[in-house]
């Protein structure tokens, strides 16, 4: 796999952040993406350490989602915060996921991201709509870690 400064171009980058930008204008939810070269401990705990890290779990209405890479690990997990667990379908995650994956599976890697923070905000506008008074309660910006 590549090193993590090559993962992604700095276009690639500023796409999904741009991806990020416009899901959120439709939805009080909050995405991040999260990208690290190696996972040393189980990929999922590693996602909730970084989850709390960003202070994702400090959103008002507890509808965060991350999207985590582990780059030479060849894995990625998307988490959600209670708020969103509590009301989104089961297949949510699984659909999401399939989205990602079939992408990631291609080496479409900026793609394949950009189809799970599509798919995160469509489905965090139906729960979470956007109302007048939202604020952007955390960066867009591609975290690495």
């Amino acid at each position: 796999m590549p090193y993590i400064e090559d993962f992604l171009t700095a276009k690639e980058e500023q796409e999904i952040v741009e991806t990020i930008r416009l899901a959120e204008r439709e939805t009080s939810g909050e995405i991040r993406v999260h990208i690290e070269q190696q996972c040393d401990i189980d990929v999922y705990e590693r996602t909730l350490d970084v989850f709390h890290i960003l202070k994702m779990d400090n959103t008002k209405q507890q509808n965060g989602v991350l999207i985590y890479v582990a780059v030479d690990n060849k894995a990625f997990v998307i988490f959600g915060d209670q708020g969103i667990n509590n009301v989104v379908d089961t297949d949510f995650w699984n659909s999401t996921r399939d989205k990602i994956s079939i992408q990631f599976k291609s080496g479409n890697f900026k793609q394949g991201i950009i189809d799970g923070v599509k798919e995160a905000g469509k489905v965090l506008s139906k729960y979470f709509p956007w109302d007048h008074g939202d604020r952007n309660e955390l960066d867009n910006s591609i975290s690495k870690g």
